[in-house]
């Protein structure tokens, strides 16, 4: 729980710094790319156990 605050606190800083230095935010703006992501670290996982079983 620890691990997900303090990655929400970093997430929210390096949102206002790039917010007030004008860049654009360093994230995908839209939901397909959150989703893109989110495959991303489940098909680690996947492949984590999928290699478990050979």
């Amino acid at each position: 729980m620890k691990e997900l605050i303090l990655a929400l606190v970093a997430g929210i800083s390096v949102g206002i710094v790039f917010k007030f230095l004008k860049l654009p935010l360093p994230a995908p703006p839209v939901l397909a790319g959150v989703l893109g992501v989110a495959g991303v670290y489940f098909g680690g996982i996947i492949g984590d156990w999928i290699k478990s079983f050979f």
